[in-house]
């Protein structure tokens, strides 16, 4: 076997013509300018200009580095949009709840943690501003909260199944607001429960 070296004037030549593309650069701007102004666009020039929102979406993720979402980017539960009533939907919150005693929080003995999977109700907080409690018309299937008085809609679907049946409600009247308690349902309940 013949081995050609590193050194030989061939090899440098080759290395040299494949390093400098100057004569290559040349060719594609005069190849550029022979193409059509609308097939130089590429993908990012495609649909609309940037909107300012991403701006203001940075600027309110620097208030807080560690942050992983804005909380304007997440929905906290999907709403039933019903474009044949005109009522407006009202505030509302969800909170997941959880039991904790003292062998919780001392001593860790029951396997409870914060996550989602430890907690046993959801706490649907809803605002009714103008709204007295015999106005309040309300329905809670085993995913889906119905709610209705003269002034406000909502329509929620819940991020669990629930116990329809164990549901409950207490409206605050000083508040104007709506707390609705459901119990989480759960293939292991019979399990989980010890």
């Amino acid at each position: 076997m013949d081995y050609v070296g590193l050194s030989s004037g061939e090899t440098l030549r080759a290395l040299s013509a494949l390093l400098s593309s100057t004569q290559d650069d040349e060719e594609e701007e005069e190849d550029c300018g022979k193409v059509t102004p609308s097939a130089q666009l590429g993908p990012g020039q495609i649909g609309p200009p940037p909107q300012k929102h991403k701006e203001e979406l940075s600027a309110s993720t620097e208030k807080n580095s560690k942050d992983i979402w804005n909380e304007e980017e997440v929905a906290e539960g999907s709403p039933f949009i019903d474009f044949a009533d005109p009522r407006p939907q009202p505030e509302y919150e969800i909170i997941l709840k959880q039991s904790v005693g003292t062998e919780d929080v001392f001593f860790g003995l029951s396997r409870k943690d914060p996550s989602s999977m430890c907690c046993e109700a959801l706490l649907v907080k809803i605002k009714l501003p103008d709204t007295r409690a015999t106005d309040v018309i309300l329905d809670v299937k085993e995913k889906f909260l119905d709610l209705r008085t003269q002034k406000h809609k909502l329509g929620l679907h819940l991020p669990h199944p629930v116990h329809a049946e164990d549901s409950r409600a207490q409206f605050f009247s000083e508040r104007e607001e709506l707390q609705v308690t459901l119990l989480i349902k759960r293939s292991m309940d019979f399990f989980n429960k010890q």
